[in-house]
């Protein structure tokens, strides 16, 4: 499967930003989708999980309650929608697929075989 996230960009903070992620390649539907980033000079870190069917969602502790993450199947697109950001949500985000049903692991990256090339989101304070 291919990877194309996009929508990243400068937003004040407080601001929101829906960033989408299109796949091509094999059926979307037997991916959990997930995003992760990487803000500069930091480790990468998990942001949202997704299972295939898009009914149980995971997220990290540092966007709980701030991000949604959700999935078009028939678009063949998993969306992050981040309100209220902040100038520690800067980093460059990237959406990855696995071909495993991960469960409570869909935080996991370790556990995810495809990605894309990553979007940029800059929060200005």
């Amino acid at each position: 499967v291919q990877l194309q996230a996009s929508g990243g960009g400068l937003v004040q903070a407080g601001g929101s930003l829906r960033l989408p992620c299109a796949a091509s390649g094999r059926t979307f539907t037997t991916y959990t989708m997930g995003w992760f980033r990487q803000a500069p000079g930091k480790e990468r870190e998990s942001v949202a999980g997704i299972s295939r069917s898009g009914a149980a969602t995971y997220y990290g502790n540092s966007v709980k309650g701030r991000c949604t993450i959700s999935r078009d199947n028939a678009k063949s697109t998993v969306y992050l929608q981040m309100n209220s950001l902040k100038p520690d949500d800067t980093a460059v985000y990237y959406c990855a697929a696995s071909p495993s049903g991960l469960g409570t692991s869909r935080g996991n990256m370790k556990l995810y075989d495809y990605w894309g090339q990553g979007t940029e989101v800059t929060v200005s304070s």
